[in-house]
């Protein structure tokens, strides 16, 4: 050792206490670096025998890297990549969409996606004790993200129960939508009135499945087929999660992997089918105007959002089970654009499958209005002159039909209208935008029932939804339990079994009549404004309060490399301004469109837009304002020291950490580098150091002496120092 080496000094009073590491090595009995405490007065505190309950156990890991990308793609590769992004492709000019949707991505996307991955993994916590951790004042982003993830947990559970329905009823030929059903009249038997009036699918849907009322005021009561499939629903997310990470990343294997396959497979299917090459043609003609509305840009930063899963916790979640020198900016990269080519192979396949049904529904328009014509042919209302010498009425052609619809429109001018004769253009049938449960459990439906081996098909789609959802149900879900776990130290097996149980009652309310009307509501609602700030909020806490600067230095100690510049400027100016822009917008898009549902009117067989009753708006805000409570009520409490900062729910390793960063600015040839290890990943060094670690009192004399502290690494405790003030 060398005579001049640092040494750790502390001022007690007019002495100066000062004891060399190399004075500490060459103690006589064996020293455990990864358990230390200090003696203050003579008397030995040993952490250890307080209680074991105070120090953290080991944290579980990933069991591999695959298993790892795979939970982040599951979560974030949801039921939205495939009924809600190829819906926002066709309304906002096709291909054109593509454009501000990569560069949305690239410049908010990717950032803040890459920004949850690193704090997650730095400070292996929830989003709870990641926040607490980097500013306390803060703190409440952890606890709105939970309650976000509730909200969304609540109704998206009840999708996946839908899923479920589905799925048990394909085991059956021909399928149950491919028909209206018959009821007796008399002795007659004729077809259901209401399935007569919209289709079979239609009909299935809103009577079999969800036997809605007619609006969000008539409850109904519970509709019992629903509610066993609700039960089943958070079953399947209670075992797959009831272990932590060792249960539910198994289930990735499966979940988020399954998916693709059945992707590929319709796609593959979908380009034989008659008119895919149509559907697929008009999803990709660009409409290169809609590029200048902000609008189309406002609604592709929400998809970027809310695709990637930012702002609910579980990304930060998923990240904090990795290891510390984990390249989490190449999880970033890689999980950003899979998520981006998934929702383009899925607007492949949806637009292949409702090209077919376009060309089935334009034939059948054809056929109908065909027999039109020929009536009245029959009765002389129109002349036989009319009619095109080559037009064949038993193989007649859309083009044929096309022809003789103008002809007869420039003839009878003045009385068209009342031949009620339609266009029957393929161009009106592929302009029909389709979204959500329309495009799933409507339109998908109805297209496949004119598919070969339709039950196959049909199994295959709803288990890969049911796959879909429940990837992004565990993440989900993993926002809630993960930081709770952390911070309040319950039982893991206890916790998730409690909550899945207390969410299945109040989902209850989304499996009555109305229900689909409030999943709705939570969908359009509970969500999108809360998020929004929590991921401002996210993004000011590490950009300009903890420090871009020095963030970016963390990270290069973390990942062995520097980021990209890039990112300096995407999280400290790009980002918060285009989030600002977008809350901005959410705001006033809410003002100026009155919230409204779309009901199901069982006397007109028909959807009509309704506006949500008084009481129904109170929940509606209501839903908003406590989504984002916290974040205003956590400042207020520690602004003015009415709770503590959080800091006590940290676990010793964290705290250690801080102790490190402090005499970080030991010289190289300290012998402290033999305690504190050389690999960085091995001592973390946290988010901020805002506290001093001083002797309590000031005039004690203090000796170093060994113990094990925690399952991380070394570091130090004050011996008669409660631990909540390190």
């Amino acid at each position: 050792m060398p005579k001049n080496s640092k040494v750790t000094q502390r001022e007690h009073s007019s002495e100066h206490v000062t004891e060399s590491v190399a004075d500490l090595l060459a103690h006589q009995e064996p020293v455990d670096y990864k358990r230390s405490v200090l003696n203050v007065t003579g008397e030995t505190w040993d952490k250890q025998k307080e209680g074991d309950e105070d120090l953290e156990a080991e944290r579980p890991a990933w069991n591999s890297k695959l298993q790892y990308i795979l939970a982040q793609i599951g979560y974030s590769v949801g039921l939205g990549n495939v009924w809600r992004f190829p819906y926002l492709c066709q309304k906002n000019g096709g291909g054109a969409y593509l454009v501000p949707y990569l560069v949305l991505l690239i410049i908010i996307g990717l950032p803040l996606f890459f920004l949850e991955l690193a704090v997650g993994q730095r400070i292996r916590r929830g989003s709870i004790g990641v926040w607490n951790y980097i500013c306390p004042r803060l703190g409440g982003i952890g606890y709105a993200s939970c309650l976000v993830c509730f909200f969304v947990g609540l109704y998206y559970n009840v999708i996946i129960g839908w899923s479920i329905f589905y799925f048990f009823k394909s085991f059956q030929y021909p399928l149950p939508w491919s028909e209206c059903p018959l009821m007796k009249n008399g002795s007659m038997a004729v077809v259901e009135t209401e399935c007569e009036r919209s289709s079979a699918t239609t009909y299935f849907w809103y009577r079999e499945t969800l036997d809605i009322s007619n609006s969000i005021s008539e409850g109904g009561g519970l509709n019992w087929k629903m509610t066993l499939c609700l039960l089943v629903a958070w079953s399947l997310v209670g075992l797959a999660m009831i272990k932590g990470i060792q249960s539910s990343g198994k289930v990735m294997y499966f979940s988020s992997l399954f998916p693709y396959l059945v992707l590929v497979c319709f796609l593959v299917r979908g380009l034989l089918l008659r008119g895919a090459v149509d559907g697929i043609m008009h999803m990709f003609t660009p409409k290169l105007d809609k590029m200048l509305d902000p609008q189309v840009w406002r609604e592709a930063a929400t998809q970027v959002f809310f695709a990637l899963g930012l702002g609910f916790g579980g990304v930060i979640a998923f990240s904090s089970y990795n290891k510390q020198d984990n390249n989490c900016h190449f999880d970033a990269t890689l999980v950003s654009f899979i998520n981006f080519f998934t929702s383009v192979l899925a607007t492949l396949v949806v637009f292949a499958v409702l090209g077919f049904k376009a060309n089935i529904m334009n034939e059948k328009c054809v056929v109908e209005n065909a027999e039109k014509i020929l009536g009245y042919l029959n009765s002389n209302v129109l002349s036989h002159d009319l009619i095109p010498p080559h037009v064949n009425f038993s193989h007649l052609t859309a083009k044929d039909y096309n022809e003789m619809y103008r002809v007869i429109m420039t003839v009878k001018e003045g009385h068209f209208k009342e031949l009620g004769l339609d266009a029957c253009l393929l161009e009106d049938e592929l302009n029909k935008s389709v979204q959500g449960t329309g495009l799933a459990f409507i339109a998908f439906t109805e297209a496949m029932t004119h598919f070969p081996a339709s039950p196959f098909w049909s199994v295959m789609f709803f288990l890969m939804l049911i796959n879909l959802g429940l990837g992004s149900m565990i993440g989900t879900m993993s926002g809630i339990t993960t930081p709770i776990i952390d911070t309040f130290k319950v039982r893991k097996e206890v916790f998730t079994v409690g909550c899945c149980i207390f969410a299945f009652l109040v989902g209850l309310i989304f499996v009555q009549r109305s229900g689909n009307y409030f999943v709705t509501m939570f969908d359009d609602y509970s969500a999108t404004l809360p998020l929004t700030v929590v991921v401002i909020l996210e993004n000011i806490a590490v950009a300009w309060i903890y420090g871009t600067k020095k963030f970016m230095q963390e990270l290069t100690e973390m990942l062995g490399f520097r980021p990209y510049q890039f990112y300096y400027y995407t999280w400290k100016y790009v980002s918060p301004i285009c989030m600002a822009v977008l809350m901005t917008a959410s705001i006033i898009q809410l003002g100026v469109s009155p919230p409204g549902y779309s009901a199901w009117i069982r006397e007109e067989a028909a959807e009509k837009f309704l506006f949500y009753p008084t009481w129904a708006m109170a929940i509606l805000i209501s839903l908003i304002i406590l989504a984002s409570l916290p974040l205003p009520l956590v400042f207020i409490l520690r602004q003015f020291h009415l709770v503590s900062d959080g800091s006590n729910a940290l676990s010793v390793t964290y705290k250690k950490g801080r102790m490190m960063k402090d005499i970080s600015n030991l010289e190289d040839n300290d012998e402290t580098r033999f305690i504190l290890s050389k690999v960085p990943s091995e001592t973390p060094s946290p988010m901020p150091t805002h506290r001093s670690y001083l002797g309590p009192g000031g005039n004690s004399p203090m000796e170093m002496s060994s113990a094990p502290n925690g399952r991380y690494g070394s570091g130090y405790l004050l011996a008669s120092t409660p631990e909540s003030e390190l």
